[in-house]
Formats: structure tokens, C-alpha cells, sequence
């Protein structure tokens, strides 16, 4: 029998592999204990505890949605089985829960409270992106989405590359997919031409592919990433 915890659990960022492929087998024994899940998404998490374990009872678990549409003032509330000394789990879309992931937040009171929390291995598409990429893995920065709007935007991105001049971060962020090319192209045209860029895609998928070029080749090369999640790195 499991203790009582906030269990984060990571889900796997190809829907379509085995979840062998990227989760040990010890995420499965928690799961089949535990009877209280907060959830990015129910639909999504229900299909993946019935991929981990066809025999869990669905019916049995009582699934709260945790997304970014929840108002902070209802998160507190969320621990109450925990609190009343039952183990519960956090299940994210893909990935690690509370990493660029409104689980959090949750994590966050359940520190405040001094409630035990316990994160389980699974794969993060930012750390693999960056073990792929070939850059500084001493010093990095996640800036999630990058501004829509100028000057913003602009500002951002020499804000970016001023930090791995001068401190050689690493400068880790994300784009809308249908919009992947005109960043790569926009980036060319934008910062330094020996400016190193990854584009990492379909991380532990079929088509998985990790690129490192300088923006000066990337026009060349007319490599096509749009419509494919995807992370990107500079360095």
C-alpha cells in the first residue's frame, strides 16, 4: 500500500507508443492504488490509466480538473483527500505535471501545507530537447511562448540573445505548430547568423527529429516543421 502523497505523474509525449517506451514500471503500481486524480484533461487521462493498466476501474475514481481556465481560489480546495489522508495523483496532458504545467499550482499549496509530494520519472520534451540539442546544459532558460506582439516580441528575443552572450544560457521556448517555419525564418532574419538553433519535433515519436544548425543554414536547408509540436532552442 502506497502512503499518502500528491503522486505526479508523467504521461508520454507520443500518444500513439507503448507507454514502456518512455514510463518505468513502477509508475503503474501507484496508479492502481490511488482513487483521486487531478487532471489536465479527464478524457486523456482516463485513456491513459486504461493504457497503463486495462484492469484499473475507471468507475472508481473520482477525476477534478486542474487547467488553465481554473480560478486560483478553487486550487487549495483540490487537496482535501489528501489532507483527509488519502494518496492522490496528478496527470498532465503530456509530460511532466507542474513542469510548464498548471499542476503547479497545486504542487505549490501542497508544499505550502507541508503535504509530501512525490514527482515519478517520466519524459520531460524540454530536457530532451535539450540533451539533443548539443548546448550549455549548465545554465538554461524555459520562456515558454514568445510574445505575439511587437515591440514585445522583438524586445523578447534580444532579451534572449543578450543572456547567452553575455551568460551563455541557453534560451529554451515554444511556438503555436502551424506557425513553426515562419519562427525559424523570422529568427534568421532576426539575430546572428552564427546563432546556433535546435528545432526539436515528435520527441520519442516514429518521426522524431533533432536539428541543430546556425540560423544562416536553416533558409538553406528548406527543413519543414510545420504542424509538428515541437521545441525550440538557441545557443
Amino acid at each position: 500500500m502506497i502512503s499518502p502523497a500528491l503522486y505526479l505523474f508523467p504521461v508520454p509525449l507520443d500518444n500513439d507508443a507503448p507507454v514502456g517506451r518512455s514510463l518505468p514500471s513502477w509508475n503503474v503500481e501507484p496508479l492502481r492504488e490511488i482513487r483521486h486524480f487531478v487532471v489536465e484533461n479527464v478524457r486523456s487521462a482516463r485513456r491513459f490509466l486504461k493504457k497503463c493498466d486495462r484492469t484499473i476501474d475507471i468507475g472508481l475514481i473520482e477525476f477534478t480538473v486542474l487547467d488553465e481556465h481554473t480560478a486560483p481560489e478553487d486550487v487549495p480546495a483540490m487537496l482535501r483527500p489528501l489532507e483527509e489522508g488519502k494518496p492522490m495523483g496528478v496527470i498532465s496532458e503530456a509530460g511532466c505535471p507542474a513542469v510548464a504545467d498548471p499542476g503547479a499550482d497545486l504542487v505549490a499549496v501542497a508544499q505550502r501545507r507541508g503535504l509530501k509530494v512525490v514527482p515519478l520519472v517520466g519524459p520531460s520534451s524540454i530536457l530532451l530537447a535539450l540533451m539533443g540539442s548539443g548546448f550549455n546544459g549548465q545554465s538554461f532558460a524555459f520562456n515558454g511562448y514568445l510574445p505575439i506582439h511587437q515591440p514585445q516580441r522583438g524586445a523578447k528575443l534580444k532579451e534572449m540573445e543578450r543572456r547567452i552572450v553575455k551568460e551563455r544560457q541557453t534560451q529554451i521556448f515554444i511556438e503555436t505548430p502551424y506557425r513553426n517555419n515562419r519562427l525559424i525564418a523570422e529568427l534568421a532574419s532576426t539575430l546572428p547568423g552564427d546563432r546556433l538553433l535546435c528545432v526539436a519535433s515528435d520527441l520519442t515519436g516514429e518521426k522524431e527529429r533533432i536539428v541543430t544548425l546556425p540560423l544562416s543554414r536553416w533558409s538553406k536547408e528548406k527543413l519543414d516543421f510545420d504542424k509538428i509540436p515541437a521545441i525550440f532552442l538557441l545557443f
